[in-house]
């Protein structure tokens, strides 16, 4: 690929960039333009620094928590739009579908809230805190720093019933993921991007068990074309046949504490743990945009960061639409 023309990476193309994703993003449906970067200002003007300082600490004592409250994000947007409507908890809400069973994460959003509330009671809701949460987790992992808009309303309905319909399932093929990215207004670039969040994380090996079967003897072997088969064959390593439920391996084989862009370097190489991840590189349709994000971390953070925005824009409540949850585990009563 040619070197990037030198105006395309100077401060002023890239503010003005930023202005036209902006611009963009209001123009969908789902959003509003009652979200801005200083919404919090005057009521909270400290909020970001509380929620850094939480996820920070709560990052210090377990290492896996930034992927978890980037997966947290991604299940709360995807289904009935970025309201904190997964962090409910009870019978038949969103958090009880089996989907979310191994969704993380919880605990860091509620201890971020709490420590909200002691100097802004009843102002930020648990649907900005969980967003401004996923950005610092992308940004201590060494991503983007995200500059994010405020002022969502936590939703007031949370149903089990309307999961499955909207979350990406790991066996996806393209254009199933394309389906469902297209109904929440976002494009083949917008899934490129946000699929570097796999970048960071871990995952339970029944995540990506359709890409063995079983030979004549029973021995478990790497079926998927798109799979490089020694990285198949060490994932069946530390996955064999009956294996403990609980063990989890890296999303990143390289770097799996690192947000940056080895992810689409893996691709490239047949190294993306899920089919879901191996279709990007595996398609045409999406192949040259893998290349270019495997090539410069630049550009896939320039990616990411639009992208992102575009996410936490998802079905966003405001106004009368929603509250303002005093605990993001229950419904205001």
């Amino acid at each position: 690929m040619g070197l990037m023309p030198m105006y395309l990476s100077s401060p002023c193309f890239k503010l003005i960039l930023l202005l036209c994703t902006l611009i963009i993003l209001f123009a969908q449906p789902g959003t509003s333009s009652s979200l801005s970067l200083n919404f919090y200002e005057e009521s909270c003007p400290n909020v970001e620094m509380l929620v850094t300082d939480a996820v920070r600490s709560a990052s210090t004592f377990d290492q896996t928590v930034p992927a978890k409250l980037l997966r947290l994000l991604f299940h709360d947007c995807m289904v009935e739009g970025c309201d904190g409507s997964v962090l409910v908890e009870g019978n038949g809400t969103e958090r009880a579908d089996p989907a979310n069973a191994s969704l993380g994460g919880f605990q860091v959003v509620e201890s971020a809230k709490a420590l909200v509330e002691v100097f802004c009671p009843s102002t930020v809701s648990c649907a900005d805190v969980l967003v401004l949460a996923a950005r610092d987790a992308v940004r201590l992992g060494g991503g983007p720093n995200v500059r994010v808009l405020m002022g969502r309303k936590d939703g007031r309905v949370s149903s089990e019933a309307n999961v499955r319909a909207n979350i990406v399932d790991t066996t996806f093929d393209l254009d199933q993921m394309t389906k469902i990215f297209s109904s929440k207004a976002l494009n083949l670039d917008d899934l490129v991007a946000l699929s570097g969040a796999h970048t960071i994380g871990r995952s339970h090996c029944s995540a990506f068990s359709d890409r063995f079967a079983q030979d004549s003897k029973g021995k478990l072997t790497p079926t998927d074309p798109l799979l490089d088969k020694k990285y198949g064959n060490d994932l069946l390593s530390q996955c064999p046949r009956n294996a403990d439920p609980s063990i989890t391996v890296d999303n990143d084989p390289e770097t799996g504490l690192v947000f940056d862009n080895v992810y689409y370097q893996n691709l490239v190489m047949g190294k993306g743990l899920f089919h879901s991840d191996s279709v990007l590189f595996g398609d045409t349709r999406t192949r040259n945009k893998v290349l270019r994000f495997a090539e410069s971390e630049e550009s896939f953070f320039e990616g990411w960061e639009r992208s992102f925005l575009r996410l936490t824009s998802i079905g966003v409540k405001t106004g009368n639409q929603g509250e303002i949850r005093r605990l993001c585990r229950e419904i205001n009563g």
